[in-house]
């Protein structure tokens, strides 16, 4: 199984990913970049391109991913990433968020067929690089993803990344396994699968289900259990459903504070002043403070950290009281 670290805009950006690599990432086959907004300007804005410099990537198998509707801008995007030396990028056709549906971008594209059709046309005819595609099953429906898998088969895809669930679910609902199971019947592509993969015994239940599928995308279960893969490659078979985080002498407290320190002190190279750095590590902590139990009153504390001097001195509490779930 190929597996591949899902973008989460805001916290996936190389500081972490490098930290990511660096301590838990051998199994990971690529990286996926928060998307980029697909323009016609000859420069990328600075946190995208520092995002996607090679020197910030040097270990890494990163697939920068691009968000547009408009097949030009996404050319010549395409053709900026390609002289940086990127071989592949990702079609964002998943970001179920609001203001984005509401432009027709992500998963809003999704409602507009024709448009989709013509739009892939278009950047096949011009390709510069290996085209993948992250999407949902439809925009309001699940029925609408057998017109869109007749789309995505005219296409030779380098793969096609489903995460099966439609844009009004958001996160909500469970993945829709049945239609699932139909894209992979129906495709013509190479499939990748997304959605709610948090445990071992989830990774398991979806591996023994579809015994076809050679790649999963993971996300969430990837920033709550930084060790999940090695949860899953310990544990064939899931054989403990409520154990998300491992036992023993698979958790590694040391690592797991290796890890943090890192990703705070790279961020403390990079930005100014208390705020901007504890705002980064409050996005980080939403995740990572899963890991530990009887953490509620903890996590308050770092929530209302304003000082480098407040929030280290909650985090020493956390690692040295608290039990690793």
């Amino acid at each position: 199984m190929k597996f591949y670290f899902a973008p989460m805009e805001g916290l996936t950006r190389y500081i972490y990913r490098n930290a990511y690599h660096t301590f838990f990432g051998g199994k990971i086959d690529k990286y996926f970049s928060p998307f980029i907004n697909a323009t016609m300007s000859d420069s990328f804005k600075s946190r995208e391109l520092v995002d996607v410099l090679p020197e910030h990537n040097k270990e890494i198998y990163l697939v920068p991913q691009i968000m547009t509707n408009r097949a030009r801008e996404f050319t010549h995007t395409a053709g900026m990433l390609k002289e940086l030396g990127y071989e592949e990028v990702n079609l964002n056709l998943g970001c179920p968020s609001k203001t984005v549906v509401a432009k027709g971008r992500g998963s809003g594209f999704l409602a507009m067929p024709k448009e989709l059709d013509a739009f892939l046309e278009e950047i096949f005819e011009n390709r510069v690089t290996d085209i993948s595609i992250k999407t949902r099953i439809g925009k309001d429906e699940p029925e609408e993803f057998y017109e869109l898998i007749e789309i995505y088969n005219k296409y030779p895809l380098k793969e096609l990344i489903i995460h099966p669930r439609v844009q009004s679910d958001f996160y909500n609902n469970k993945p829709n396994l049945d239609i699932f199971s139909e894209a992979l019947n129906l495709s013509k592509n190479p499939i990748c699968y997304n959605g709610d993969i948090h445990t071992a015994a989830a990774y398991w239940e979806l591996a023994d289900r579809f015994p076809k599928v050679e790649a999963v995308m993971l996300g969430r279960g990837l920033l709550f259990n930084p060790m999940l893969i090695q949860d899953i490659m310990s544990n064939p078979k899931g054989q403990d459903v409520t154990d998300c985080f491992g036992k023993g002498e698979r958790v590694d407290r040391r690592r797991l504070r290796e890890f943090h320190d890192t990703i705070y002190a790279d961020y403390k190279e990079i930005l100014s002043g208390d705020t901007n750095v504890l705002f980064k590590m409050k996005e980080f902590w939403h995740y990572f403070i899963h890991m530990f139990s009887n953490h509620e009153k903890y996590i308050k504390k770092i929530k209302k950290s304003q000082k480098a001097y407040e929030y280290e001195a909650v985090v020493n509490r956390i690692f040295e009281e608290l039990e690793l779930r």
